[in-house]
């Protein structure tokens, strides 16, 4: 459900508090390299908020498909109070609810939370980059809140990024324009663009500029893993959390080169939009732009190789250990994909399933069949599960977390999240509890509120383990530490240990390395 508020968000959204705390909040004033912000400290006095903050020039008009540009500073105080607006898209995911005015083209915003009365001077800081498969996304959703979580000591930045067709178009005279024969990717170089912004400024916030942790869930794993391939990202971060999503595999979100691309979405244009040149498409309104989209429903604007940002495919520059060398702490959660992906409306039966193998691997089904195997309905149904949910993210997460292992030489730290969601009170009959896509991030965020479901003492705990293990991680790139259980590195030394994260967290070898292995030679 997406909606729009009005001006005066700030105060709806404090309208679940007590009226006594109405009182206790108070602003706050910081001065950036751009100008003096205007941000608001909690009503429990614990955490400092400056929402709304340009890191970047209106990306419209001439600016439109072309890298950020820099901030036009500002005289005087700029309030800093509200999340600015959501880049451009269309209502696509049920579960996003943004607390924004609404989508607009000028959408390069960020927002910091950090502690009111910190301990140090030189915070940890992790930037956030929110998922979408970047067609949708805002940084304004409740359950990606950072307050709860600066409250463990660290310094929390999430920002907005250009999405879909205002993103990730591509075409030849915008390569030509470039200087570089490059063009796309301009979403993943606003997040190198926040990420600079927080270089020059986190530490008047009282960040640490060279303790900074990038993580991202969905497509902003995805993110992550492309800056840390990305020459241009490197110095500007420490460790990265990837949360179910990298660009190791061939399958979901596939990176194509740019000269590919440009002839698509040079294509695209001229069918649906009546123009080739790009004067012509940077005068169409974004509406336009963005509804020519929405009608064709098989066209998706992501990224791709364009020899700038990514001079090559990132499992290239993986191999050849040219990636940035940071310790990565990363993994998928349980049920990231439904049977229905795989044997849509089929029955979960072994004939049904079979025959879905022999389509999808051919000559490999049998190979396939025997570690996706079952028998019973319900058997049938977790086999098609896990391989759905392989071939959509936990190949490509897996592949990611071997090669940093292999050819990174830094700490990795491999997670599977089984904590199943609590079931609605208006679930359907027969629904089965899970733990599906996304459902880590509320925990991740201690924001298990921004969700209405009966949660239990255990999803607190969980939540609880989650926040201190990913924000030991952004303070020093090892995720134990006093009171939690110790979670060992990922390597052959220690048969590939994972922590399942759950009501009792616990390691384990990696019980599907053979599913992995097959995947990887037969993608």
């Amino acid at each position: 459900m997406h909606f729009r508020r009005p001006a005066g968000w700030i105060l709806a959204s404090l309208m679940s508090l007590p009226p006594a705390a109405f009182a206790q909040i108070r602003t706050v004033q910081q001065k950036t390299a751009d100008g003096v912000l205007e941000g608001v400290v909690s009503a429990d006095g614990k955490v400092r908020t400056f929402k709304g903050v340009p890191f970047a020039a209106p990306p419209a008009g001439p600016f439109r498909w072309k890298a950020p540009q820099p901030v036009t500073p500002w005289t005087g105080v700029r309030q800093a109070s509200e999340y600015g607006a959501r880049c451009m898209q269309g209502s696509i995911y049920s579960d996003m609810i943004f607390h924004d005015s609404g989508p607009s083209e000028d959408c390069l915003y960020l927002n910091l939370w950090m502690p009111a009365n910190p301990a140090s001077s030189k915070l940890p800081v992790m930037v956030w980059i929110y998922g979408g498969g970047y067609q949708a996304g805002a940084t304004s959703e409740p359950r990606q809140d950072g307050g709860n979580l600066s409250k463990r000591g660290v310094v929390v930045v999430s920002m907005n990024y250009r999405l879909g067709i205002f993103g990730f178009f591509s075409h030849p005279d915008l390569a030509k324009e470039s200087g570089r024969d490059s063009s796309g990717n301009y979403g993943l170089l606003d997040q190198l663009a926040a990420l600079q912004w927080v270089k020059k400024n986190i530490a008047t916030f009282g960040g640490d500029p060279d303790n900074v942790t990038i993580f991202g869930e969905s497509a902003g794993s995805f993110s992550v893993s492309a800056l840390v391939a990305s020459p241009l990202a490197k110095g500007l971060f420490k460790h990265a959390i990837g949360e179910s999503g990298a660009y190791l595999s061939t399958g979901t979100l596939p990176l194509k080169p740019h000269t590919e691309t440009e002839q698509a979405d040079l294509a695209f244009a001229k069918a649906n939009l009546g123009a080739a040149s790009l004067a012509d498409l940077r005068a169409k309104p974004a509406d336009e732009l963005l509804q020519a989209v929405l009608k064709e429903k098989r066209v998706f604007f992501s990224p791709d190789i364009d020899g700038y940002f990514l001079p090559e495919s990132v499992p290239a520059i993986f191999a050849a250990g040219k990636q940035s060398m940071v310790p990565l702490l990363a993994g998928w959660n349980r049920d990231e994909m439904n049977y229905h992906a795989l044997l849509g409306d089929d029955a979960p039966t072994a004939a049904n399933f079979r025959t879905h193998l022999d389509t999808l691997y051919n000559a490999h089904a049998d190979e396939i069949a025997k570690l996706y195997s079952g028998s019973t309905e319900a058997e049938i149904k977790r086999a098609a599960q896990d391989l759905a949910s392989d071939r959509f993210i936990a190949f490509g997460t897996w592949k990611w977390l071997e090669m940093t292992a292999n050819t990174g030489k830094v700490p990795v730290y491999r997670y599977e999240f089984d904590q199943t969601l609590p079931l609605a009170a208006d679930a359907p009959a027969g629904a089965e509890p899970s733990a599906p896509h996304a459902s880590e991030i509320e925990f991740v965020f201690q924001v298990l509120f921004s969700r209405q479901l009966p949660w239990r003492p255990d999803d607190r705990q969980v939540s609880e383990l989650m926040g201190t293990y990913w924000t030991n991680f952004a303070k020093t790139g090892n995720p134990n530490g006093p009171g939690v259980p110790q979670w060992p590195l990922y390597s052959a030394k220690h048969d590939y240990p994972v922590m399942h994260l759950a009501a009792d967290p616990h390691i384990a070898p990696d019980a599907h390395r053979a599913r992995y292995l097959l995947l990887d030679s037969v993608q």
